[in-house]
């Protein structure tokens, strides 16, 4: 069955936190063997955002650190930390139209964050489009 991209959202959030917990443990990984243990599916948007998620890593925390009020994203969840990246990544280097984007990420937030990280992924990502 085809999955839309909020279900596809929520797998690249659960691909991109188990990759950061293999990172911070200090044990290998193979992207394309994560993927497949997550999505049944071979999926172009599942590799573009997860791709790309790691490839801008560096500069979607940067980003995310430049707008997060009184935070860094270090301080944030795993979790917290895949969304706002999709988010950032969504915004900037795809052509999901930017209200979509931030949506997208809300609305997960909404489901996996308590309410005050979902604000501030919220007002995060309002400023990442706002000063694009």
């Amino acid at each position: 069955m085809q999955k839309n991209r909020s279900e596809l959202r929520k797998l690249c959030m659960t691909i991109l936190y188990q990759i950061d917990i293999y990172e911070k443990n200090n044990i290998e990984y193979n992207i394309d063997e994560i993927i497949s243990e997550v999505s049944e599916v071979d999926n172009e948007f599942i590799k573009e955002i997860v791709y790309g998620v790691i490839t801008y890593k560096k500069d979607l925390d940067e980003i995310a650190n430049k707008y997060l009020d009184g935070w860094t994203i270090d301080r944030l969840g795993n979790t917290d930390k895949a969304i706002i990246r999709i988010g950032i990544f969504e915004l900037l280097y795809t052509k999901t139209p930017e209200i979509v984007a931030i949506n997208e990420a809300v609305e997960l937030a909404k489901t996996y964050s308590d309410d005050n990280v979902r604000k501030m992924i919220n007002a995060c990502l309002d400023k990442v489009y706002h000063n694009k």
